[in-house]
């Protein structure tokens, strides 16, 4: 087999709002010399008009395109919409990943066994299980018809769902790297053995000792409150309560019907709030991937936000590796806080349509789905995907994909 890829196809599939993309790295002429990586196969609202087995679909067509072998698997981090996909319920569509016997599963350090080393790490970890149980409470506090507005009850209900323990897609994904080689990695570790010519630097996430960062939802919350596990039992149990259906007196006077509306809609703000900070905080224990073939470079960051991406900007050595990237999987879904223009100005490949080499950004995504347009969080945020179309080739699943099962595109080395 020759020492370096002498191409690579990237297949996008359209998974609705989540993220799944096939890489294939051809070493000559013979399909049987290709390696294949899957990163991500999670989705938490499905494409327009798909069929109710899309996920099976595409687990189907991933099994045809890797010949019934994946080499490398990537899970990213948690979330329902990056690892919904590898859920071993029934005879779904992770059961089909899994029989690909992938011979090396990647996963962020937080999801380790054993992933405990000194209290601090014990702390940090034991609030993101309290925080998925408090999505729970979330998720059931948005099927109370009387709690909220319907716009703020679906939104609570979109990040409830995804922040979500995933448990059936978790145990399935360790099970996978136990009969193989599983990696938990953290930023500054590289994998450059696992393709044949390829580099893989693990960027992100940091873990506790390179950069207290993550531990905060916000780089301007100067308290960091949310490491405190009391903190989130606290929030918990307020949310189990809420999501009990209230029984108010019967025929309240006006004024304490007023007063129960304002109270309700209190509540449901600071509910929202809280459950987008948990999504922020999984997000930031995403994993961020370089891969480096030949002259090539392709980014691949998952869902990490800047918390999680300051670590790795701060290091010289990484911004002059980052400086000529050749293909960015967008961060987030297109999200306005997941692709820093502090990493946007690295990019020398990025300009017009004239520009040599020019950057493909591939952005995973389902327009509508979270955010709103009127506070400036809708997902895909519109100022930047007219950045992203500007200066650099630009594709997205729910435009590019809308037709079929995936677009592929293909880079030559």
């Amino acid at each position: 087999m020759a020492a370096i890829p002498s191409s690579i196809t990237v297949r996008m599939y359209n998974v609705g709002f989540g993220d799944c993309f096939l890489l294939t790295f051809h070493y000559g002429a013979s399909e049987r010399t290709a390696r294949h990586m899957l990163v991500d196969f999670g989705s938490s609202a499905a494409p327009r008009h798909a069929p109710k087995d899309y996920m099976r679909r595409i687990a189907e067509d991933i099994a045809r395109q890797t010949k019934g072998k994946l080499d490398v698997l990537v899970a990213t981090h948690r979330h329902r919409d990056h690892i919904s996909g590898f859920a071993a319920e029934g005879a779904g569509a992770g059961k089909i990943i899994a029989a690909l016997k992938p011979d090396h599963v990647i996963l962020p350090w937080t999801e380790h066994p054993d992933a405990a080393p000194d209290a601090r790490a014990a702390r940090f970890l034991g609030s993101l299980e309290t925080m998925h149980e408090l999505a729970g409470a979330a998720l059931r506090t948005s099927r109370n018809p009387g709690f909220a507005g319907r716009e703020t009850r679906a939104q609570l209900q979109f990040l409830g769902d995804d922040n979500l323990k995933n448990l059936s897609a978790v145990e399935n994904l360790i099970g996978m790297g136990k009969r193989g080689k599983a990696w938990y990695v953290n930023a500054g570790m590289t994998l450059n053995t696992l393709l044949p010519g390829v580099n893989i630097t693990v960027l992100g996430p940091p873990t506790l000792e390179q950069s207290d960062s993550i531990r905060t939802e916000r780089a301007r919350d100067p308290h960091e409150f949310w490491q405190f596990c009391n903190f989130w039992e606290a929030r918990l149990r307020t949310l189990e309560a809420a999501s009990k259906p209230a029984t108010p007196p019967d025929d309240p006077p006006p004024s304490v019907r007023w007063f129960i509306q304002q109270t309700r809609r209190v509540e449901a703000a600071q509910m929202l709030e809280l459950v987008r900070e948990l999504d922020t905080v999984l997000n930031n224990t995403s994993v961020i991937l370089l891969l480096e073939a030949g002259s090539r470079k392709l980014l691949f960051p998952g869902d990490a936000q800047i918390e999680n991406w300051t670590f790795a900007l701060r290091n010289p050595s990484w911004r002059k590796l980052l400086a000529d990237v050749n293909l960015y999987k967008v961060g987030h879904h297109g999200s306005l806080n997941a692709t820093p223009k502090s990493l946007w100005k690295l990019f020398h490949h990025k300009g017009s349509e004239q520009q040599p080499e020019r950057l493909q950004s591939l952005c995973s995504t389902r327009s509508g789905k979270h955010g709103n347009a009127r506070a400036g969080t809708e997902v895909p945020r519109r100022i930047l995907v007219e950045e992203l179309r500007k200066n650099s080739a630009f594709a997205s699943s729910d435009e590019d994909c809308a037709s079929g099962l995936s677009k592929t595109f293909e880079i030559r080395l």
